[in-house]
């Protein structure tokens, strides 16, 4: 068993606020993304969505901060927040979808897509091919917090979560980190490359893959990682996260085949 290493989640306070660690990963993960957006764009020159760049990430920002925390509140707690709506907006607690943070992108991306008449397939591959950056740090977020954590397990690496109980557990947040966060950025930077001409991977195809490849992972790693209290298994021993996860997954696949297909077609018609 390895000793959790029991971090503060509160950096610093000043009177009544307080700069977490938790907040601070997403504030690493926006930086990120903004350098590295800014960096494709310049690197491939395209024109038409430079001048947009900083309202852009305003609004996929302020979208994805809502969506996130409005799926929390629709896909894992809904009955406690119909009795407590003014809780809805106290994000200080916790509370953050993934998959409601990438519906609220994506929502968000469409909007302003079709207002300043952009690829909007461009755009969505700019910004999925950095968010493994965001969703590693902000596991690493969950880590320190103590939350999210594993199921209880017997291997060398588990360990003792406070509010956990007296077991050890799987560290699933790392795991989530490393498979979510480091690996799949590795592989969508990799694969980003196959999309430059004469390449037949058409725009939209990075976030496909990042749809199909992060369903998977977090479909593994709900095996270890334990199900929210309010909600437990659903249908025998599937959870939540696995649930929406293959959706993505599905979702993925049939994204994957259109936009080759519809490339396909347009070369043809040429």
């Amino acid at each position: 068993m390895i000793h959790y290493p029991n971090i503060d989640p509160v950096i610093f306070q000043i009177g009544p606020l307080q700069v977490r660690w938790y907040g601070l990963m997403y504030v690493f993960g926006f930086a990120a993304t903004l350098l590295l957006v800014n960096y494709q764009i310049k690197k491939s020159n395209l024109k038409e969505i430079a001048p947009h760049f900083e309202n852009l990430n305003l609004i996929m920002i302020v979208s994805l901060i809502l969506g996130a925390r409005l799926g929390y509140v629709l896909f894992y707690n809904l009955p406690y927040y119909f009795k407590h709506p003014l809780e809805t907006l106290a994000t200080w607690q916790g509370g953050m979808s993934f998959h409601g943070g990438m519906l609220g992108l994506i929502a968000g991306a469409v909007i302003f897509c079709r207002i300043k008449r952009i690829d909007f397939w461009k755009v969505i591959d700019l910004y999925t091919v950095t968010a493994p950056i965001g969703l590693g740090l902000g596991r690493i977020g969950n880590f320190i917090n103590g939350e999210l954590y594993g199921r209880v397990t017997d291997v060398p690496w588990g360990m003792v979560f406070p509010g956990g109980g007296p077991f050890p557990r799987h560290p699933s947040q790392l795991y989530e980190a490393f498979l979510e966060g480091v690996v799949l950025f590795i592989v969508l930077w990799i694969l980003k490359e196959k999309q430059r001409p004469p390449s037949s991977w058409p725009s939209g195809s990075i976030g496909a893959l990042f749809l199909i490849l992060y369903g998977i992972f977090r479909v593994l790693v709900e095996f270890f990682r334990e199900p929210d209290a309010h909600i437990g298994f659903l249908f025998g021993s599937l959870t939540m996260g696995q649930l929406l996860s293959s959706l993505m997954i599905a979702v993925g696949i049939a994204l994957l085949v259109v936009r080759r297909n519809q490339e396909a077609s347009t070369r043809f018609s040429k």
